[in-house]
């Protein structure tokens, strides 16, 4: 079983989407952790060798903040902004949402469009 940052990565699943659980690692920088040691994406996990684990977990270390040190971070900025009195800060104080979700607007101007019968389902 590979172990990573302290994370028991899924043996049947590929290398590819295995990655994805640690926290700090998506698509994105797992095509990167691939290409630059060498490993099949379609490698399972239970089927790569000491070494290739020994290069992943290598370039991992050292090239990104992962679980625990990301976690500690993203803490330590929340609560600087709850201490600092931003905006951001008190909506975090408050359990509120931080940012506005798009979706939501773009909803609400659907639902004008429908009323004023701009929209698809206007008789």
């Amino acid at each position: 079983m590979a172990r990573i940052e302290g994370v028991d990565l899924p043996r049947n699943k590929r290398v590819e989407v295995g990655l994805t659980y640690l926290f700090g690692i998506g698509p994105t920088r797992v095509q990167k952790i691939l290409a630059h040691t060498k490993v099949n994406p379609d490698t399972r996990i239970k089927d790569l060798s000491e070494a290739d684990v020994a290069a992943i977990r290598e370039f991992i270390s050292k090239n990104f903040k992962v679980e625990g040190d990301l976690r500690r971070e993203v803490q330590l900025n929340i609560k600087r902004l709850i201490e600092i009195g931003s905006y951001r800060g008190l909506r975090h104080r408050r359990n509120l949402p931080v940012t506005w979700p798009a979706h939501q607007d773009k909803c609400a101007h659907s639902q004008r469009n429908q009323e004023n019968g701009c929209g698809s389902w206007s008789s």
